[in-house]
């Protein structure tokens, strides 16, 4: 076998492409996927609904219980609305502190 620069070159493709491979595939941030966004108001919907069918649910459950059908149901929708609305205040926190990060990190690699 020579030692040619041919063969240098070729060991330096190679050696390139295995520190590429070691390094690993590039990861996507969740929210760069296209669906991001949807998915997210999908969640919020999804728990401002959960929240009120567990009120309706527990409400109901107690006025069949006691025999006071509307006194129950209506308070413990009303706090499954806030339960929900609640869940979803902090799904929206949540999301805007990850974005906030990634517009710091992209800062720092700017700067």
């Amino acid at each position: 076998m020579s030692n040619g620069p041919d063969d240098s070159d070729r060991l330096k493709a190679l050696e390139a492409k295995i520190n590429a491979l070691k390094e690993g595939p590039e990861v996507k941030d969740h929210s760069e996927e296209h669906y991001s966004q949807a998915q997210l108001a999908w969640r919020m919907v999804i728990e401002l609904v959960a929240g009120l069918l567990i009120g309706f649910g527990i409400g109901y459950g107690l006025d069949s219980l006691f025999g006071t059908l509307p006194i129950f149901l209506v308070i413990f929708i009303f706090l499954g609305l806030a339960a929900g609305v609640n869940t979803m205040m902090r799904s929206a926190k949540e999301v805007q502190r990850k974005q906030l990060e990634a517009a710091e990190q992209e800062d720092d690699t700017r700067g």
